[in-house]
C-alpha cells in the first residue's frame, strides 16, 4: 500500500511556533533570575526596605540595582534604577546589607574591532548571498549569483547518458539520410576535407509537433558519439538586457572547448523571429539575442566539429539572416510519416511491450492517418494501460483498436444516459454517414459505427479507413467526403422530419473542405486556377489569410454554399434511393450500439440481415 505523506505546513506555522516560544520565554524564563521573579519599583521603597532593615544583599549595575529581601517566603527580586546618591553606600552599611557593584568587563581593543566592524560584515555578506541565491532561484538561474546569470544553462549529454541511435528512430528515413553525412563528417573529417568539402554549419529540423525533431539531433550525437548540448530557445530570454546574448556567447564558448560535439538548440523561433515581424525595438531582448547568434555562427570554424542543430514548428516566421547559407545551410523535413513510416514507428514502440502474436500493426497504422509518432507511441502506452486494465499480461488487437479511438474520440462514456428517442436519432445519423459513403465511389470503407458517446464530446461516430495511403485528393473525393458529412443530417430530416445540433462538427468539417476547393485547390470553374487564400503556421493549426476583395469574398461564400447544397440534395437522395437499407441497419445498431464494418456491409449488400 502506498504510503500518503500529510502535507507539508506553510512556514507561516513554524513562524507563529518560534513567536509563541519567545513571548512564553519572555513571560516565565527571562523575567527570572535565579528562580526568582523580578518586580520593578521605586527608589523611595527600595530606600524604605533598607531603613527597616528588610533587604539581605544588593547588586549595584551601571543602571539598576537589584536586591533581595530578607523574609524567606518573598521568592521575588526586587529592581529599581540608578539615582544619584553619594549617602547610599553609607545607608547599606548601617543597615548592615551585603552588597557589591557589578563592574562589566572591558573587551580587547582587538575583540571590539572584531565585533564592531567584522561581524557586521559577515552578517551582511551572508545575507546578500541567501538573497542572491533567492533571487536566482526567482529568476530561473538555478541558485547562481548574479555574477554567473550570463551562463549558459545548456545540458550536456554524453554517450552513455543518451544511448540513442537512428535505429530508435523510425518513418522519417529521408530526414536520417540528410544528417548521416553529418555523422559520418564527425567520424571522418579528413575525406571531406581533403576534397575541399565543407560540413554545413548547422541543420534546421522543420516539423509538425511530434514528428521526433528533438529525437532525431539526440541520434544524430548518439550516432557520432560526440558531447551533445541541448538548450531551449526560451532559456535565452530571460528579464534581464543582455542576459540571453551573454548566455549565447557563453554556450558557443562550450562547444568550442569540447568540439568535436553537437549543439542542439530547440524552438528556436523563440529568439530567431524575423526582426520586422516581431514589432519591436532595436534594443529588444529577443533582438540582440539574435544578433549575437548571427554573429556566433559567422565566427566559429566548422573544420572544428562543431554542429549547430535546430528544431522549430514555425519556420516562416524565422528571419532570412538565419536561414541564408553559412548559417543554417540545410533545412531538413521532418513530417508526418506516411502508411510505411506509422507502422515503422509502432513497430519501434511495440518493441517495449508484451504484444500477441496475432497483432496485426499495419491495420493500426492505415487507421491512424495524419498521427505523428508522438502519437504513435501514446496509441501503443493506451493499448498497454487497457490491457492492465483488464487483468491480461499481454496487448491484444483489440487493445490496440480500442486506443485509436481513444486518441480520436476520447474514453467510452459509459455512464452517460440518453433517452431512447435520442438514441434512435444518433442511430440513424452515424448509419446516415455509412449509407452514404457506401454507396460512392471515391469514399474510405467503412470500418466501425458505434453510438457509444465519447468523452471529447462526440455522440456517436463512424470511422472509415483507407485501403491504400492517399496523398492526393482529387475533386471527385472532395466532392464524396462532403456528402458523406452531409449524410447525418440528410438522415435526420428524412426520418424525423427536423434537424438537431447533432451535425455541427460535420457541417464545420464540410465547410472548411468546400471552402478549400475554391480557394487553394483550384476546383472552381468560376475561380478557376486563382489563388484566392493563403495557408499560415501550416504545421500549427493552418490558420489561412484572404488574399482578395470584400466582393470577391462575397462570391467565394457563394461558390462555397453552391457546392455545400449540391452535396447536401446529393446525400438526401442516396438516402432515399436506400430507406428501407437504413432503417434495417438502424435497427441493428440501435440494439449492439457498436457494428463492424463487415457487419455494415453484409447487412447493406444483403448476405446477412439484421
Amino acid at each position: 500500500m502506498k504510503e500518503v505523506k500529510p502535507p507539508k505546513k506553510s512556514y507561516l506555522y513554524y513562524y507563529g511556533i518560534i513567536l509563541l516560544v519567545i513571548i512564553l520565554l519572555n513571560a516565565f524564563v527571562f523575567p527570572t533570575i535565579s528562580g526568582r521573579y523580578v518586580k520593578d519599583v521605586d527608589y523611595s521603597t527600595f530606600l524604605d526596605m533598607v531603613e527597616n532593615n528588610q533587604v539581605a544583599e544588593v547588586e549595584i549595575e551601571n543602571n539598576y540595582i537589584n536586591f533581595v529581601p530578607k523574609d524567606a517566603n518573598d521568592k521575588k527580586m526586587y529592581r529599581t534604577g540608578v539615582i544619584e546618591d553619594p549617602d547610599l553606600v553609607d545607608r547599606l552599611h548601617d543597615a548592615n546589607v551585603k552588597f557589591t557593584k557589578i563592574v562589566p568587563r572591558e573587551l580587547s581593543p582587538l575583540m571590539t574591532f572584531l565585533i564592531s566592524w567584522i561581524l557586521p560584515l559577515l552578517i551582511f555578506i551572508l545575507i546578500g548571498r541567501y538573497l542572491s541565491k533567492k533571487l536566482g532561484d526567482r529568476l530561473g538561474a538555478g541558485g547562481a549569483s548574479p555574477m554567473t546569470f550570463g551562463k549558459s544553462n545548456a545540458k550536456i549529454y554524453v554517450e552513455a547518458q543518451t544511448g540513442i541511435t537512428f535505429a530508435d528512430v523510425a518513418g522519417q528515413d529521408e530526414a536520417k539520410e540528410a544528417l548521416q553525412e553529418i555523422v559520418d563528417f564527425l567520424h571522418n573529417p579528413s575525406k571531406y576535407k581533403d576534397i575541399g568539402a565543407k560540413i554545413p554549419k548547422g541543420a534546421l529540423l522543420v516539423g509538425p509537433p511530434g514528428t521526433g525533431k528533438t529525437l532525431l539531433a539526440k541520434a544524430v550525437a548518439g550516432e557520432s558519439k560526440v558531447p551533445f548540448f541541448s538548450i531551449s530557445g526560451s532559456e535565452f530570454v530571460e528579464m534581464f538586457v543582455g542576459m540571453g546574448a551573454a548566455r549565447v556567447r557563453d554556450l558557443f564558448k562550450q562547444a568550442t572547448e569540447k568540439a568535436p560535439c553537437i549543439v542542439f538548440i530547440d524552438e528556436i523561433d523563440t529568439i530567431g523571429k524575423s526582426r520586422n515581424a516581431g514589432g519591436y525595438g532595436g534594443n529588444d531582448e529577443r533582438e540582440q539575442t539574435l544578433n549575437q547568434l548571427l554573429t556566433e555562427m559567422d565566427g566559429f570554424d566548422p573544420d572544428k566539429g562543431v554542429v549547430i542543430l535546430a528544431a522549430t514548428n514555425r519556420p516562416e516566421t524565422l528571419d532570412k539572416a538565419l536561414l541564408r547559407p553559412g548559417r543554417f545551410d540545410r533545412r531538413v523535413p521532418v513530417e508526418l510519416p506516411d502508411l510505411r513510416g506509422r507502422e515503422a514507428i509502432l513497430r519501434v514502440h511495440a518493441k517495449k511491450v508484451k504484444m500477441a502474436g496475432d497483432v496485426d500493426l499495419n491495420a493500426i497504422a492505415r487507421a491512424t492517418p495524419g498521427a505523428s509518432g508522438a502519437d504513435l507511441a501514446n496509441i501503443i502506452n493506451e493499448a498497454a494501460l487497457r490491457a492492465v486494465k483488464f487483468g491480461r499480461n499481454i496487448v491484444a488487437q483489440e487493445d490496440l483498436e480500442e486506443s485509436v479511438e481513444v486518441v480520436i474520440a476520447g474514453y467510452q462514456r459509459k455512464n452517460a444516459v440518453l433517452s431512447t428517442k435520442d438514441k434512435l436519432r444518433i442511430a440513424y445519423h452515424e448509419v446516415g454517414h455509412a449509407l452514404v459513403a457506401a454507396k460512392q465511389t471515391h469514399t474510405a470503407p467503412v470500418h466501425k459505427i458505434t453510438i457509444i458517446p465519447r468523452t471529447s464530446g462526440a455522440l456517436g461516430y463512424t470511422m472509415q479507413v483507407e485501403q491504400d495511403e492517399q496523398v492526393l485528393m482529387s475533386k471527385e473525393q472532395a466532392l464524396d467526403k462532403i456528402t458523406t458529412f452531409m449524410g447525418g443530417r440528410a438522415a435526420e430530416e428524412i426520418i424525423f422530419s427536423s434537424i438537431t445540433s447533432g451535425a455541427s462538427n460535420d457541417i464545420e468539417q464540410a465547410t472548411k473542405i468546400a471552402r478549400a476547393m475554391v480557394t487553394r485547390f483550384g476546383m472552381s470553374e468560376k475561380f478557376d486556377m486563382m489563388a484566392l487564400e493563403t495557408v499560415n503556421n501550416p504545421y500549427l493549426g493552418g490558420d489561412t489569410t484572404l488574399l482578395v476583395s470584400s466582393e470577391t469574398a462575397a462570391k467565394i461564400d457563394e461558390e462555397v454554399l453552391s457546392i455545400i447544397k449540391s452535396c447536401h440534395e446529393k446525400a438526401i437522395q442516396i438516402l432515399e434511393d436506400n430507406k428501407d437499407k437504413l432503417h434495417e441497419i438502424t435497427k441493428y445498431l440501435f440494439e449492439k450500439e457498436t457494428i463492424t464494418g463487415e457487419e455494415f456491409m453484409d447487412i447493406l449488400t444483403g448476405k446477412t440481415t439484421a
